[in-house]
Formats: C-alpha cells, structure tokens, sequence
C-alpha cells in the first residue's frame, strides 16, 4: 500500500511538470492559434542557463532557478518577436515550419555552445521524508507543492486581471478585440512569456530528478506535455492540467511495473490514441464550428 501511495505522489509530482509545459502549449494555441513546437526548447534552455550559474559559476541553486527563469522568459518574448509575429496572417503550416526550424535552431547553438555530451547541473541534494510510515521524495512533494501553486496563480491571473482579460478576448475573437483597444501584439507575447517562464520551472523540476541535461533535454518531455495538453483539451488550461496529471500518474505506474517499464513511453502515447478515438476535442476541449 505504501508503494502505490509513493508512486501516485510521484506520479503526480511528474504530472505537475508535463502540466506546466502543457499550460504553454495551450495558452499560445488558445490566443495566438498556432502549435509552437519550439517550446520544449526553451526546457532545454533553462536547464543550460542553470547549468552555468550552478555547475560553472558555482553559484547558488536558487539563483539559478531565478536566472533560468528570467533568461527563458526574454527567449520567449524575442522567438515571438522575431519568428513568429511577422508571420501572424500567414498559413498556419508555414508557421508550424517556422516552429519547427526554431526548435531545431536552439538545439543547435545549445550543441555549438555546450558540445553534444550531457553536463551534470547540481542542484539540491534532496532526501527522502517518511510520512506515515511511507517514504517519499522530497522533491516530488516540493515540486507538486509549486506546480499547484502556479496553476491556481495563473488561472487568477486568466479570470481576474486585466491582462488575462485581454487574453481572454483575443482567443475569442482577435479582430473584435483589437477595436476594443486590446493590444494583440503585446497581450500575445505576454503569452509567449507566462509560457516560456513555466517551461523555464518544468526544466528545473527534471534536474531536481536527474541532474543531467543536453541539448535534447526538452524535446521528448515537450512531447509527452503536449500529448497532455490534447487529451486534456488544447486551448483549455485546466484542461493542459488535468492531461498533464493523467500522463505523469499513469507513467510512473508502467514505470513501477519490471514487465511494463520498457513501455512506458508507449503506453503513454497509447493514451492520446484512446482519448482521441472517445473525445476528439480532449477531455474539457469545446468543438468549434468552422465558418465555410
């Protein structure tokens, strides 16, 4: 009993991530209306940014996490600027390309910069804490701890502010908004940042677990929190929360099972194919009629 209790608090725990990166995907397809397959890049760029405070300059972790933070966040608003903004009335496979060649762009100058061989990041040397008798990581309790936080901020922010008001309305109708005085330029790379600074807390989250990154740190992760922002609805934020919570649940119980843990990986893409069969649309996405 003990062990299905730690590999649920686990599996949420990793669930919180996959939700964090999920939360970006979802946010930029909902207001800017394109899949930015470069966002699990910017994953990668945080743990570098990390790596070089922590593992070069030998500084604290928590500057570390700020640094990441803030580094991913002006990647973030410079992508949409530079790549994505001038291609805003432009077919949505152009843009899907243009996300594509930026993803493969980070790689490559994280692999010019850094070389190709994984570095170790040091991070927190984090222990394990019996609760009731049963052992649990300190990192998954702290890492489910923030990631609950941040979702519950966000959804504030969304319903409550100004900004997510704004955001709300560009979703909606981008033309209508903009006659209502909405800067779209501005609200969409607002977007871009809230996403990119989330993606920057997933990255630092998989260090706390392994402290190894390269420059394919991001992308199988960005795949799997991608996955969950469909089977929970892209465009929906509790939607990228609740697919993020199934993936990682249902990961770390393959993952506990000797005869199912080589197809983890399977078994979780397995789930998107099941979803999509019973609920194109995702678990709380809204069908869209197409104007013809």
């Amino acid at each position: 009993m003990s062990e299905i209790i730690s590999t649920i608090i686990n599996g949420l725990s990793q669930g919180g991530v996959y939700a964090l990166i999920a939360l970006g995907y979802t946010m930029v397809y909902g207001i800017a209306k394109m899949l930015n397959f470069a966002h699990g890049d910017i994953i990668m760029v945080g743990s570098y940014a990390a790596f070089v405070v922590v593992g070069m300059m030998s500084s604290s972790p928590f500057l570390a996490i700020f640094i990441a933070v803030v580094v991913c966040t002006a990647l973030g608003i410079l992508v949409e600027r530079l790549a994505y903004r001038p291609l805003r009335g432009a077919p949505s496979l152009s843009v899907l390309i243009t996300a594509i060649g930026v993803s493969y762009l980070l790689q490559s100058l994280a692999q010019i910069i850094f070389g190709a061989t994984p570095v170790m990041v040091p991070m927190f040397d984090f222990k394990f804490v019996d609760i009731g008798g049963i052992s649990i990581k300190i990192q998954s309790l702290i890492t489910l701890a923030v990631c609950a936080v941040v979702i519950v901020l966000l959804l504030f922010v969304i319903k409550k502010t100004k900004v997510g008001r704004a955001m709300v309305a560009v979703s909606e109708d981008r033309g209508a908004a903009q006659l209502m005085g909405v800067n779209v330029n501005r609200t969409i790379a607002i977007t871009f940042a809230i996403g990119s600074a989330l993606a920057a807390l997933a990255g630092i989250f998989s260090l706390f677990v392994s402290p190894v990154t390269s420059p394919t740190f991001g992308a199988l992760p960005g795949i799997k929190a991608f996955v969950a922002a469909v089977i929970g609805g892209i465009g929906s934020i509790p939607g990228a929360a609740i697919g993020g919570i199934i993936l990682g649940v249902v990961e770390q119980f393959a993952l506990s099972v000797p005869f199912l843990s080589p197809y983890a990986d399977a078994i979780v893409f397995s789930i998107l194919i099941v979803v999509l069969l019973v609920r194109p649309t995702g678990i709380l996405g809204k069908k869209q009629r197409e104007k013809v």
